[in-house]
């Protein structure tokens, strides 16, 4: 629609500086002729465009000038990230700025576009967590985010796996994966994740910090991600799996769902296939074997191949029927 392309060729020539009729109209796969009307619109509205003949001439906005959202305050600017994300909103204790910052866009969009945005609103919800799992309570989230919002040191009681533990950390970001929130901190040289749920007190501090410049929290968290994987799941155990198992080994998680994917192909005769199946050690490895039994074959660590040896003649002579 023209009200949604005027909008596209707008932000297109405040983020690109300078564009022919002839790059727009491939853009937007309309004719030259139709982008000269759409320029003339936009001048027609108030918008201060002008265009320049000749070789590296174009369309483009005076000199820092600039459309703006007016009316939206700190926490509505704040809560922007969080509009299709409501329930996140609301433990962060944006949920209310971020209803304020979603009708103001819409009020802000020109024709059909506002009708057709929310419309899409009606029809589209993000639910990130699972099945029979309910959100924890996060009562220090939202005061844990201001602090990070505003770079704010913080005190920090936390009732991690090995005890009670305290903290004096720069608060860096916040996760949300798969309805957890993490707190991503620095303490010193080092920067750890913790659960926001353990965190038994937070005081925030009158002291700021100064975030690193090189610190970006998403390639951070995928490259923790990687090394939570590879230390969880050390080892390694070679399988043999009937087609069944392999259905069945792969509804077990993304990494047993790559080790069916790279599996090799059955040998002739068979339809066994030979994979590789990160584990966490032997007892770990030998409980998932004994659930799918008898789909799946241990060819290696030795170890693993005789503990279930051990446990699957301990299960014979348990389930003997007994002589009359």
């Amino acid at each position: 629609m023209r009200a949604s392309r005027l909008l596209s060729i707008l932000i297109l020539l405040q983020l690109r500086q300078r564009l022919t009729a002839e790059q727009l109209a491939d853009e937007f796969e309309v004719s030259p002729r139709t982008i000269h009307r759409d320029i003339e619109a936009l001048s027609a509205a108030g918008v201060p465009v002008y265009g320049e003949r000749g070789p590296g001439g174009g369309f483009q906005l005076h000199a820092g000038w600039r459309t703006q959202l007016t009316g939206l305050d700190a926490d509505e600017a704040r809560a922007l990230p969080l509009l299709t994300l409501p329930a996140a909103a609301r433990e962060l204790g944006l949920g209310d700025a971020a209803r304020r910052a979603g009708a103001k866009l819409l009020a802000a969009l020109p024709g059909d576009t506002a009708t057709l945005s929310g419309r899409l609103q009606t029809c589209l919800h993000v639910d990130p967590l699972g099945w029979y799992h309910a959100p924890d309570a996060v009562p220090q989230l939202p005061a844990l985010a201001r602090a990070v919002l505003e770079a704010r040191r913080v005190r920090i009681e936390y009732l991690s796996w090995k005890g009670p533990r305290r903290y004096h950390a720069d608060p860096l970001g916040l996760v949300l994966k798969a309805g957890q929130w993490y707190a991503v901190v620095a303490c010193g040289a080092r920067t750890m994740t913790l659960k926001v749920m353990q965190v038994q007190a937070l005081e925030v501090l009158d002291e700021v910090f100064q975030r690193p410049a090189d610190f970006d929290l998403q390639r951070w968290w995928q490259a923790s991600i990687e090394r939570f994987e590879r230390e969880l799941r050390p080892l390694r155990a070679t399988l043999l799996a009937s087609p069944e198992g392999c259905r069945r080994l792969a509804e077990l998680g993304h990494y047993a769902a790559q080790a069916v994917a790279r599996a090799s192909p059955a040998a002739p005769g068979t339809v066994w296939r030979r994979l590789s199946l990160p584990i966490e050690n032997i007892e770990q490895a030998a409980r998932l074997v004994m659930g799918l039994v008898p789909e799946l074959e241990v060819i290696e660590p030795a170890p693993l191949r005789d503990q279930v040896a051990r446990w699957c003649r301990a299960l014979a002579r348990r389930h003997q029927v007994p002589k009359v």
